[in-house]
């Protein structure tokens, strides 16, 4: 399905957010306007036509935006089961179908065309985004992945015999969602990798 990226924007606003967010896995929602600019990126690749995976789902913006853009398959996957109950009421109110997989990410199995992922900055644990990069790597052949400003090198280094074909710096518009945060919005740095196998 065709969707302009203003108008998926729009529909992934409906995406409902976590009800008691975890700071140890880095819970933070990704906004509607940061999934609609990976997923129409994607999409203007030719990377949404078959399967896709979403690491790290969380309520399951990017999952439900992969289906809204015509995905065949989109598979969720969350350690967090709370967030796929939620994730799941989401796909339902916007009208699609997607699968929602509670499973700790480093055990995926299966394929899928693309991965999109939001996954840990490592914030709070040094090296969070590893585990991810690894699972997405292994299942599938392309990968969409946001992370930290100034990740470019570790991640050029981290993947291997793969390779980065894009990647961009964007705005992260990360509401307050832990007390230890001192503004009611923040802007934050972050680049989108597109990664090839």
């Amino acid at each position: 399905m065709k969707l302009k990226q203003r108008k998926l924007e729009i529909l992934l606003e409906q995406v409902g957010g976590f009800d008691s967010p975890d700071v140890t896995l880095e819970q933070y929602a990704t906004p509607a306007l940061l999934a609609a600019e990976i997923l129409h990126f994607a999409y203007m690749q030719g990377d949404l036509e078959g399967t896709v995976f979403d690491l790290g789902c969380g309520t399951g913006v990017l999952a439900i935006g992969a289906k809204l853009l015509g995905a065949k398959r989109v598979v969720g996957f969350d350690i967090d089961r709370k967030a796929l109950e939620v994730a799941k009421k989401n796909a339902e109110k916007l009208g699609v179908e997607v699968e929602f997989i509670h499973s700790d990410i480093s055990r995926l199995e299966g394929h899928a065309d693309t991965v999109v992922m939001n996954p840990p900055f490592g914030a709070q644990s040094k090296g969070n985004d590893r585990p991810f990069l690894l699972s997405a790597l292994k299942t599938s052949d392309v990968v969409y992945s946001i992370h930290n400003c100034g990740s470019h090198n570790f991640i050029a280094g981290f993947i291997g015999d793969a390779s980065i074909t894009d990647w961009y710096t964007t705005a992260f518009p990360m509401k307050r969602t832990f007390k230890f945060h001192k503004k009611e919005l923040e802007m934050i740095k972050v680049e989108i990798y597109r990664i090839v196998r």
